[in-house]
């Protein structure tokens, strides 16, 4: 008989508990999955403002002066024209074409910060370690750093008179070093919900000060604490990608949309050989969103079908709050992408229509652009 697995703890998951949250194993850490309810809390983000904690994600610190070349090379976006102050999003490839991660690169004055998904953390460090030129240094500062999010269109109220006045007229994908609630912190304007929002960088040792801080800032506005189920919903509203279920190490960025982000002009970084072929020879599938009318939600793994021929599957679904009816994403042939198109879901013994949809599904949010 094994041992139990002891699941890591963020410095939050006392509040969380005296909160009443619904507690589970999320990649190995011990996160609230929900508070009152995933719709309450979604709805919450859509209209007001939310905290999440996501101490679970991975920091890790690149130093040298090779340290913007190593990260050209293991991304594939480019680093080289990040301005201080300023993110990118970008995949991170195998030299087949496959995703190793997604990620964001901070650009500091002095060194790079990397954050990667908690799920991947392990894989991450190992593959990029493996990769690092001499004269580079690479840290891993995950278990050092908080991290908490606060999400939605009154945001900057709850930070307001806590943070510097710089900050919150930060642009997406910019960030800088700052105090918040006296705490050194990066603040960054970033998100992953289609709202306005920041994520806060701290050392753990100041979790109390800077958690309890934001929820009394956040009593006038409404300010509501945000589980992983709502978490997922509001991305997929977004039609934003989830590691493990709509990319992973078998796709490409190529496939799944994120071709933004590969940029061949770069003289060289892992996968480019391999992601030029792919694109010469022309892509097999895309990954898409749906709709689907009724209330039966779509659920990873499905078969999609087209004159009832499987012709791709389903990576992510739910019942959208907002549109109020199921959405999904997942991989289709190619000619099948097109928006409009009209394809099936295979739900056990149950056909479900769908269509191809743009994304975002959700059109409406508050991000700054």
């Amino acid at each position: 008989m094994s041992a139990p697995t002891t699941m890591k703890r963020t410095p939050f998951t006392e509040y969380h508990r005296a909160a009443g949250a619904k507690l589970v194993d999320f990649a190995g850490f011990e996160m609230p999955v929900r508070y009152t309810g995933d719709v309450r809390e979604h709805q919450s983000v859509r209209t007001g403002v939310g905290l999440f904690d996501i101490t679970h994600m991975g920091e890790f610190l690149v130093r040298g002066e090779g340290a913007q070349a190593f990260l050209d090379q293991v991304v594939t976006n480019d680093v080289s024209a990040l301005a201080v102050g300023q993110a990118l999003y970008s995949p991170m490839c195998r030299p087949d074409g496959g995703i190793v991660d997604d990620l964001l690169v901070y650009r500091y004055a002095d060194h790079y910060m990397v954050v990667v998904n908690a799920s991947n953390m392990a894989k991450d460090f190992a593959w990029m370690e493996q990769q690092k030129p001499a004269g580079v240094t690479f840290e891993n500062h995950s278990e050092g750093t908080a991290l908490l999010a606060v999400q939605g269109p009154k945001a900057a109220d709850v930070l307001r008179g806590h943070v510097p006045d710089a900050a919150l007229e930060l642009g997406y994908y910019r960030f800088l070093p700052g105090p918040v609630f006296g705490v050194e912190a990066t603040i960054s304007r970033t998100g992953y919900t289609g709202e306005d929002g920041f994520e806060l960088y701290f050392p753990v040792e100041h979790g109390a000060k800077v958690w309890e801080g934001l929820i009394e800032a956040g009593k006038p506005h409404g300010l509501e604490l945000i589980g992983l189920g709502a978490r997922d919903t509001l991305r997929l509203e977004m039609g934003y990608m989830l590691y493990g279920n709509d990319i992973d190490d078998t796709t490409t960025p190529l496939e799944a949309g994120l071709s933004w982000t590969v940029k061949m002009s770069k003289p060289s970084f892992t996968g480019r050989e391999a992601l030029a072929k792919h694109k010469a020879e022309g892509l097999k599938r895309r990954l898409v969103g749906f709709q689907l009318d009724g209330r039966r939600v779509p659920r990873h793994g499905m078969p999609i079908l087209s004159g009832g021929r499987v012709v791709g599957v389903v990576t992510s679904g739910t019942f959208s709050p907002t549109l109020e009816r199921p959405i999904g994403m997942g991989y289709v042939e190619s000619g099948l992408h097109t928006t409009g198109t009209e394809l099936e879901i295979q739900a056990g013994t149950t056909m479900l229509p769908a269509r191809v949809t743009a994304r975002p599904f959700h059109t409406r949010g508050s991000h700054r652009s």
